[in-house]
């Protein structure tokens, strides 16, 4: 067992969580923070199939389950928490490291976990952990964001907990494996709501946007990679093929986008499009085939390198200039060039465009949709590629690096924030050349040809129609300071009216009970008091205190039968003999 624990990459991650403030006070907190990364890097290749397989209080918990499907989400897994790790190595706070550290943790064990009982508690670890990188942001806004994501993901980790308590009901089998369409009932659907919570479908999406641009800089990078891929592989690994998760994701790619186009936000616009790009991902799984999963685990893979890309670009925009909106900036590629090159490479990739990783993992889903004849989910797909390369291909590098000069001056972004940058762009470039090196990992063999002169020849055509439409249009795009709202309107207001009841009926009905104690309760309890002090006196001491007075009495009755003469007791004896005689006689 101690083995197993060791091995699991989850544990050297709470192990460097724990053993960060002494990392810290002894100096080498930079070496620890990239340390943990590269042994969970290293320790994923040597994992057995199954590992960590433990009965308690009648579960079956298991650990580690790893396959092909698992592999490559804990690959990118581990090569995110490296990057991340290296962008935060400039951060002095030890409880962001922390917090990271332990969110990492959590997606690692969900991702290894075998039985619903374990993942249920990474999958909580993940929530509580990650509400701490808004939170340390320290700002009004982060505070209410953190406030509302923990609630959201409280209710979402409840209504799994349902889920899983009715699956143990129905078949005393916790085992984390695939659901049939066709047999699924309430326990399967409720599962499923709570995967989606954490993959933000629409109609429960609005944590996201809420919370990940309110996050601090470095929170944001982790955020972006981990909760809604982890819900990706989870709802990949159980309900593969269910046609609502196909149509959920097709919705929420265009959702996303739509939003994306008209926010001001750069962080905001971004967030917006990790919904977008993660709905191509759940399309995926609800088209099923071989084709599908390869797609969503491929795209899965790269959106998390080329998404933390662009979150690290705007991060490093915001902490060196300390704006995000698009309004607030513009002509900063004169200050920090670096970053507008890693910045512009996330854009491109995220788009699609060819030799990067977007243009041979998105398309693998959109070839599956038209294998499968789903022409509508094809269409729409394909839509919302348009969007994606209007939005971040285009708007956001053109208003922040380009456009009109804000006037904003500002020093490049620190080394390590470059380096990490560097090493995510390297490999959106990398795998769009050598898409072999992606494709020999994932779950079914591939048989997919990315570059072929109709797929580049559709491709060129759509950005080449795009790029004119923004050409003509860029005035009308131009972003504006505005709040757009969005079903999180909802649960703002719904929250609002939760205080209003809380300080109104709540506030009055307890100040009532307080009264009612007050009044009668402590009246009753001061009355009972008074009767158990009474009968602990009168009765329990009178039989006590009365018991004892008859002993001592007794015993004064048979003192004075002692008179110290002996023809007193020689008497006595004779009585005494009589009656036993008399006694024997009688029977």
């Amino acid at each position: 067992m101690t083995a197993s624990i060791f091995i699991h990459p989850a544990s050297w991650f709470i192990l460097g969580a724990v053993l960060m403030p002494f990392a810290r006070r002894l100096g080498v907190q930079k070496v620890w923070l990239v340390l943990i990364p590269l042994i969970a890097l290293g320790l994923i290749h040597f994992l057995p199939e199954s590992f960590g397989n433990v009965s308690y209080l009648g579960f079956d918990l298991q650990f580690g389950r790893v396959d092909k499907l698992t592999f490559v989400f804990l690959h990118v897994f581990a090569l995110m928490a490296l990057m991340g790790s290296i962008f935060a190595l400039q951060v002095k706070e030890s409880g962001q490291h922390i917090a990271a550290y332990l969110y990492v943790a959590g997606s690692f064990g969900v991702t290894l976990a075998g039985d619903y009982l374990t993942l249920f508690i990474f999958w909580e670890l993940m929530a509580f952990a990650s509400t701490f990188l808004i939170w340390y942001r320290k700002k009004q806004r982060s505070i209410e964001a953190g406030y509302r994501y923990l609630l959201v993901h409280t209710f979402g980790g409840l209504v799994l907990l349902a889920g899983i308590f009715l699956l143990y009901h129905s078949g005393h089998d916790l085992s984390f494996g695939m659901f049939t369409q066709e047999g699924a009932g309430w326990p399967e659907y409720l599962v499923m709501i709570g995967f989606i919570l954490n993959a933000a479908v629409p109609p429960i999406h609005a944590w996201l946007p809420d919370a990940y641009p309110e996050a601090t800089v470095t929170g944001a990078v982790f955020m972006c990679a981990f909760t809604t891929k982890t819900a990706v592989y989870v709802l990949a690994r159980a309900f593969p093929g269910f046609e609502v998760l196909a149509i959920l994701g097709a919705v929420m790619a265009l959702y996303g986008v739509a939003y994306a186009v008209i926010e001001n936000d750069a962080r905001r616009i971004l967030a917006y499009h990790v919904v977008s790009q993660v709905g191509y991902m759940v399309c995926g799984v609800g088209i099923g085939t071989a084709m599908a999963i390869n797609g969503t685990a491929a795209h899965a893979y790269a959106h998390i390198v080329y998404k933390a890309l662009l979150f690290m670009g705007a991060g490093a925009v915001l902490e060196m200039t300390g704006r995000s909106k698009l309004s607030e900036l513009g002509g900063l590629y004169k200050y920090m060039p670096w970053t507008m090159v890693f910045t512009v490479i996330g854009g491109i990739a995220i788009s699609g465009f060819p030799l990067t990783s977007g243009f041979i993992s998105k398309s693998m889903i959109v070839a599956a949709a038209g294998d499968n004849h789903q022409i509508i989910l094809l269409v729409m797909l394909t839509l919302a590629g348009v969007g994606t390369f209007l939005s971040v291909g285009i708007k956001l590098p053109y208003f922040i690096w380009f456009g009109r000069d804000s006037g904003v001056q500002a020093k490049e972004a620190p080394w390590n924030m470059q380096l990490a940058m560097a090493m995510a762009a390297f490999i959106c470039i990398f795998l769009g050349v050598f898409p072999g090196a992606l494709y020999s990992m994932l779950p079914y063999p591939v048989e997919y040809a990315p570059y072929t002169a109709y797929h580049l020849s559709e491709t060129f055509q759509i950005f080449g129609f795009t790029g004119l439409g923004f050409y003509l249009m860029v005035k009308y795009l131009k972003p504006h300071d505005v709040s757009n709202l969005d079903l999180d309107w909802f649960y703002r207001k719904g929250s609002l009216r939760f205080l209003r009841f809380a300080a109104g009926p709540v506030v009055a009905v307890n100040e009532w009970v307080s009264n009612v104690y007050r009044t009668i309760g402590t009246r009753f309890t001061m009355a009972a008091a008074r009767a158990f002090s009474w009968f602990d006196r009168e009765g329990i001491d009178w039989t006590i205190d009365g018991g004892a007075r008859s002993l001592v009495d007794g015993g004064d009755r048979l003192r004075r039968l002692q008179t110290g003469r002996i023809q007193h007791y020689i008497g006595g004896a004779v009585v005494a003999l009589l009656a036993v005689v008399l006694v024997v006689f009688l029977i």
